[in-house]
């Protein structure tokens, strides 16, 4: 069947690459697209946060399956749009997709259903929370309440940074008290009755080395998460994931999807720190690496209601995805870098999944973004993964970015 991948980065190109594999994919559509997701699929020029010209294009290409890699078509309810007309889709209703376009919507929720989570005050405006956070004992979290691309929170130690943040921010704030422990990504894919646990992982959300700078979308990730074990995965399913999709089924908002729950493992035992409404980035670049099973029948049965009747299969090897982001990310990117040595890169037996990439004239690659390049292995454990992921990095000729060498360590 002819298939459409909503969305530009590296995310969608793992999910393109995988979905080029399965037998059941007879054409494959990307709108926007990028430079590496063309190798795999048609890119299309057409707005992937407009319903109208998403469904238009999928009517006209008998697409018989569509995925929403990025939450901003979510929350503009080109899903919603696409089931209207008939077409599967995986992804939420854009009233679903509040748990992630509302920060304090999700902190009430797990208030009101005794979901495990940080105490929490929210604001109308960063104006009214000022006084707040000029007193509040530190460390205090900040964040926007709305879409922010991963960037919109800051863990100020000292009051003068909490108030520098709630400068930055136009909008409704949350200020969350600060919940110390290890991090963990846990996703799930549901078609609003079947809930199927993914594998876990873990994101590295800061800049620079020993997890020290300014938050961004993701500087790397690794699965399986050492800290999430069997015993925490199993009590972060039962206290936070099942009560929350029981609560948006009773509130007639079911989700049909891939959730994420960004997990604290403090030492009360698995917190909420946040909700995405779709597969991580980069953590999805990881995952897709261990699927052995067609992509294609699983996406499908998700949209269709039928995802009891499908069981994935992982391979047991770990995997390791590391950003190459550019010069001044997460704040003010330098773009138009010329990129080298992919190729080489690649040899060593990586994938190299494109985010933020242009062609230039004259045909070389250049970046067009933050995040740039996902750099992904697979090894018989981590350690493995991580030495072939980082001699490839080495093999990558680019003066204009920067990466962490400290992923999975």
């Amino acid at each position: 069947m002819p298939i459409l991948v909503l969305g530009g980065g590296a995310r969608e190109h793992a999910l393109c690459w995988k979905l080029a594999q399965s037998p059941r994919c007879a054409a494959l559509y990307c709108a926007p697209g990028n430079p590496g997701i063309a190798a795999v699929a048609a890119c299309i020029a057409i707005d992937p946060a407009d319903p109208a010209a998403v469904v238009a294009f999928a009517a006209e290409n008998a697409i018989g399956l569509v995925i929403i890699g990025p939450e901003g078509p979510l929350v503009a309810g080109v899903a919603d749009a696409l089931r209207a007309a008939g077409i599967p889709v995986v992804g939420p209703s854009a009233a679903a997709a509040q748990l992630e376009a509302s920060k304090g919507f999700t902190k009430d929720l797990a208030r009101a259903h005794g979901i495990p989570t940080a105490g929490y005050r929210r604001f109308d405006s960063s104006a009214d929370a000022h006084h707040y956070v000029a007193v509040h004992p530190l460390p205090v979290v900040v964040k926007a309440d709305g879409l922010a691309g991963g960037k919109g929170v800051t863990v100020a130690e000292s009051n003068e940074e909490g108030l520098a943040a709630l400068a930055e921010i136009k909008g409704p704030v949350v200020v969350e008290e600060c919940m110390t422990g290890p991090e963990a990504s846990l996703f799930v894919l549901t078609d609003g009755d079947t809930v199927q646990v993914w594998p876990t992982a873990r994101d590295h959300k800061r800049l620079r080395d020993s997890d020290t700078g300014p938050n961004t979308g993701g500087m790397g990730a690794i699965s399986p998460s050492p800290q999430l074990t069997d015993a925490l995965l199993e009590r972060a399913m039962r206290e936070i994931v099942h009560p929350t999709l029981k609560a948006m089924r009773d509130a007639g908002t079911p989700f049909n999807g891939i959730l994420y729950a960004g997990l604290m493992l403090t030492p009360k035992g698995p917190m909420l720190v946040e909700y995405n409404v779709r597969l991580g980035d980069p953590e999805a670049q990881a995952l897709l690496m261990r699927l052995d099973s067609d992509l294609v029948e699983l996406m499908l049965a998700c949209a269709t209601g039928t995802l009891k009747d499908v069981t994935p299969v992982w391979s047991s090897d770990a995997a390791i995805t590391i950003v190459m982001a550019a010069n001044g990310y997460p704040a003010a990117p330098v773009t138009g870098t010329v990129i080298e040595g992919l190729a080489a890169a690649e040899a060593l037996g990586v994938t190299v999944f494109h985010a933020g990439t242009m062609i230039s004239p004259d045909g070389r690659l250049l970046a067009a973004g933050g995040r740039v390049l996902s750099v992904t292995a697979l090894g018989h454990d981590i350690s493995e993964a991580r030495a072939l992921a980082y001699a490839a990095m080495r093999k990558i000729r680019w003066h204009g970015g920067h990466y962490r060498r400290d992923i999975g360590r």
